[in-house]
């Protein structure tokens, strides 16, 4: 199976075959979990994730080309992969439910790697761990602390519901094509006080509030959208009126949607 790279879906196809195994084992894959794979293309960690032998295997893949080699080419040995022909962004992540120990993995293109991460991350009940190979910018950006240049609306979503772990960085020249940049594997532990549905729809009304506005006060960011003086409101969380978004935690952000949202109801 040659390597096919279509750059319309952001393919970079990796061609290191121990690079692939680290990828794979940060998955921590016991028998009874089961594994869901974005994009294998030509199966580099497919390989390695179908040698550790857990319960289920799904792949997910978008490339008519490589579904059909995956199902005309088929793993010997258990489990059987199922193949599934569908975008990742339009997947119902919310069907990983608690019935079963749900793990992702993918090395995500470039391009959409974000609102994937978004979506699993929040959207999956069951999901029990994930491991993603990203852009390393995109990488640094999810485990930045508040107060750092990179920490951003998608560093606070992504902690609030998961712990983010920096595993290792991957040079350009394993992969086929050669991306031009650094990539960053990092693995995600989901928390057990993620916010419920209620929560995290408020939690991304304020995210996208505020972090379109970084530069501005909060309490100027605010004012247009609660009911009362969002000085005092912020005041009564704690929270500096003058400061700026990219100084508050993820716990801080959650409590301030909650607040925002009961402003707005009174």
């Amino acid at each position: 199976m040659p390597p096919r790279a279509k750059k319309s879906l952001g393919q970079n196809f990796l061609k290191d075959r121990n690079i692939a195994a680290r990828i794979a084992a940060q998955l921590h894959i016991g028998p009874d979990d089961w594994v869901i794979e974005i994009g294998p293309g030509p199966g580099a960690l497919t390989r390695h994730i179908h040698a550790a032998g857990p319960a289920r295997l799904f792949l997910l893949e978008k490339d008519h080309h490589w579904a059909r080699e995956h199902r005309l080419h088929p793993l010997a040995g258990t489990p059987e992969a199922q193949v599934v022909l569908t975008d990742a962004l339009l997947f119902p992540w919310e069907r990983l439910d608690a019935a079963h120990p749900w793990k992702v993995i993918g090395n995500l293109p470039y391009n959409v790697a974000s609102p994937l991460m978004w979506d699993i991350c929040s959207r999956a009940p069951g999901l029990v761990r994930a491991s993603f190979m990203i852009q390393k910018e995109v990488g640094e950006r999810i485990v930045a602390a508040p107060g750092s240049r990179q920490y951003g609306a998608l560093s606070v979503w992504l902690q609030c519901f998961t712990k983010p772990e920096w595993c290792f960085v991957v040079p350009p020249h394993v992969f086929t094509p050669r991306p031009k940049v650094d990539s960053a594997v990092l693995a995600f532990t989901p928390r057990t006080d993620r916010p419920d549905a209620v929560q995290s729809k408020r939690l991304a009304r304020v995210l996208r509030l505020c972090f379109q506005q970084r530069r501005k006060q909060l309490q100027g960011i605010l004012r247009p959208h609660v009911g009362g003086d969002a000085s005092a409101l912020l005041a009564g969380l704690g929270i500096d009126p003058a400061a700026r978004p990219e100084t508050l935690s993820p716990e801080r952000f959650i409590a301030l949607g909650e607040a925002v949202a009961m402003s707005a109801i009174a």
